[in-house]
């Protein structure tokens, strides 16, 4: 018999063996030598604690607030795509654990079920992610998202070019049969690609389009959302976007799967929070391994953290019940690291209870 994981390592290490291995690569791989992917990792552990003593607590409170909506701990699901090459029920397993943890899910542009069938099977906050494909997919996504009741429209702009990885090219990486992006068939996309079809199997997201600093001001135009913007990793992209109004960012390098010889996210994020001094929500992902990996990102002025492969380590497991013992493992283990930094809850940690490498 399989023994329970009890790390988030297990579940990695469980699912790289019940996967397809050219599916495994597309999930674990990095950008072309994966030295960001490995950094994402050595930043965290860089970081040590400082913890603190001699204070009660006994009774520790995990919850916070992400733009306005109440999570019951600042863990939440990325939108990472085609989460049914993990287990069949896919992005719908990954909404009801969220909804079980009380958490956050960012729901992927290139999902398996239709954004709107998410929604029904949500019991907690949605965001969409969006990635941009010229204006009239846009608009037809983000229409559908703020009527289905999603949140903040999160758009990625880390990914202006392709960017195949290296592991993908060698495995002749293909989508497998039967799992459609679902976002863009049915009557509701009205691009007449109907679900089941050959035509909807072999439909594909067209290139980029890009998206400049004066195109925030057309997406405002087109929805009432929040709006966040993930896959920035410097200063100066986070001050502009402050600038420009943005209610979040996400301090992410896309885990490292787009481009290499880059700053981890947790190395760019107290010089981001610095330069938005308030103005937006600061988020980050890629590299999240462990409970004290949160109070890291969070000591260091992140309101909450995305975890993404994760997701499809506990898919792989069980299906939902894998999901929801991976946000339960980090769970666990940040209400522990918390309480040893003396803390009661998510608003007692601070700055000081991190070193940063010298």
């Amino acid at each position: 018999m399989t023994l329970r994981p009890i790390s988030l390592y297990d579940l990695e290490a469980h699912a790289q063996t019940a996967l397809p291995s050219a599916v495994w690569d597309f999930i674990a791989s990095g950008a072309q030598d994966e030295l960001t992917l490995d950094r994402n990792r050595k930043a965290f552990d860089d970081i040590v604690l400082r913890p603190r003593f001699l204070v009660d607590v006994s009774e520790r409170d995990l919850r916070t607030t992400v733009l306005g909506e109440e999570i019951s701990f600042p863990v939440m699901l990325a939108p990472t795509g085609s989460q049914a090459q993990a287990h069949t029920d896919g992005e719908m397993a990954a909404v009801r654990a969220a909804g079980a943890a009380g958490t956050l899910m960012a729901l992927s542009t290139p999902s398996n079920y239709a954004l709107e069938k998410v929604a029904e099977a949500a019991t907690g906050p949605l965001w969409f992610q969006l990635y941009h494909r010229g204006k009239d997919l846009t608009s037809m996504l983000v229409k559908r998202a703020e009527k289905a009741g999603y949140k903040a429209v999160a758009i990625t702009v880390d990914t202006p070019l392709p960017g195949p990885k290296e592991r993908d090219l060698r495995n002749r990486y293909r989508r497998p049969a039967g799992l459609e992006l679902a976002n863009f068939t049915g009557e509701a996309a009205g691009l007449g690609v109907e679900p089941g079809s050959a035509a909807a199997a072999r439909w594909e997201m067209p290139e980029s389009t890009p998206f400049l600093w004066e195109d925030i001001k057309w997406l405002r135009g087109e929805t009432s959302m929040k709006i966040v913007i993930k896959g920035l990793i410097t200063a100066e992209d986070a001050h502009m976007a402050a600038e420009h109004g943005v209610d979040g960012i996400v301090v992410s390098n896309h885990g490292a799967r787009h481009m290499d010889s880059t700053l981890s996210s947790i190395e760019a994020l107290a010089e981001m929070v610095e330069a938005v001094d308030g103005r937006a929500e600061i988020f980050l992902d890629s590299g999240i391994r462990r409970g004290s990996d949160v109070l890291k990102a969070l000591a260091l002025g992140a309101r909450g953290v995305f975890i993404g492969r994760a997701i499809s380590w506990g898919l792989a497991w069980n299906g939902e019940e894998g999901v929801r013992l991976a946000l339960e493992i980090l769970r666990v283990e940040f209400d522990r690291v918390l309480g040893y930094c003396g803390c009661t809850g998510v608003q007692d940690v601070h700055r000081g209870l991190v070193q940063l490498p010298k």
